[in-house]
């Protein structure tokens, strides 16, 4: 069976970092597309940030220059790391594998993979 499970969220106040990280069984990260979703209370899920299977990046425009994905192959682990962070990204955050890079991943249902998300709030 494959799991897909996030962790690394918490309560930070504005201006501070964390790392989440993405963990996979039952199948290798190296083998598919990563990509990063939020979803805010009573907001939409949105598109965060992807690594390619040959580890190109891409970034939501609200993201740029302060998100930054990797992955550690041996680890078999997916990293989001989350610099300088403004109350605006308090959300569930969600690591899927699948087929796509990118944004269209979630509308991939068949072919991707979810985990059951992590709790970032952000205080001023």
């Amino acid at each position: 069976q494959v799991q897909v499970v996030e962790s690394g969220g918490g309560l930070v106040q504005a201006g501070g970092s964390l790392r989440l990280s993405c963990v996979a069984s039952g199948l290798t990260f190296g083998n598919y597309h990563t990509n990063w979703f939020r979803q805010a209370p009573g907001k939409a899920r949105k598109f965060v940030a992807a690594i390619s299977r040959k580890d190109s990046s891409y970034y939501s425009d609200d993201v740029e220059g302060r998100f930054i994905i990797s992955r550690d192959g041996a680890k078999n682990t997916v990293y989001l790391q989350i610099n300088n962070l403004e109350p605006e990204d308090t959300a569930v955050y969600y690591c899927a594998a699948g087929s796509v890079f990118g944004p269209a991943a979630i509308r991939d249902t068949e072919n991707t993979y979810w985990g059951q998300g992590t709790q970032v709030t952000v205080s001023s």
